[in-house]
């Protein structure tokens, strides 16, 4: 894979042309020029713009973090799939568990005025309060309190972005995707 670097301005146009989440530079290109499929990973030249800036979903553009975000690997179709706004909770807390594994550990200082969110076991939220109807976050050793209304979930979710790193405005699209 080749990188370029691009000014601002070309950046922008080829950001606000993003069909998908997740498409590519590469693939922005190849549709805006008339190009044919990419043919292989031999193929793919990444665009890299000079003020370090990546392609979001609906294409915005967002600072990147050196890894996989959110935005990566989120498909507005896999969302759709998940069981009111529990199951879209959990799933969306799952795939911030996916890209960020490492630091996902910080979102159990998250917590209410009197109330624990995350924990490390069922048992710790059950101790922690009533009607706490804890969840394992799917695909961790996390669980989190889901009887929350939707506000409040979508609370936690910009709290969770904003300690995994995202942007302000990154992490009330994130919330956003409970809706």
């Amino acid at each position: 894979m080749k990188k370029i670097d691009i000014d601002d301005e070309l950046y922008t146009y080829i950001a606000a042309h993003t069909q998908h989440i997740g498409e590519s530079a590469s693939s922005i290109l190849r549709r805006l020029l008339g190009f044919g499929p990419e043919s292989g990973a031999s193929a793919t030249t990444q665009v890299e713009p000079a003020s370090n800036l990546s392609v979001g979903k609906a294409g915005e553009v967002r600072a990147m973090s050196g890894s996989r975000t959110l935005f990566d690997i989120l498909t507005l179709a896999d969302l759709a799939n998940q069981k009111g706004a529990v199951g879209r909770f959990l799933f969306i807390l799952s795939m911030l568990h996916r890209c960020h594994s490492h630091d996902f550990s910080r979102v159990l200082d998250i917590r209410g005025r009197n109330r624990l969110y995350f924990a490390a076991s069922e048992a710790q939220l059950l101790a922690a309060g009533n009607s706490t109807n804890p969840k394992q976050i799917p695909d961790t050793d996390f669980w989190v309190v889901t009887n929350n209304n939707t506000t409040k979930k979508k609370s936690i979710l910009t709290e969770v972005a904003l300690e995994l790193g995202y942007s302000t405005v990154d992490a009330e699209k994130i919330r956003d995707f409970l809706s």
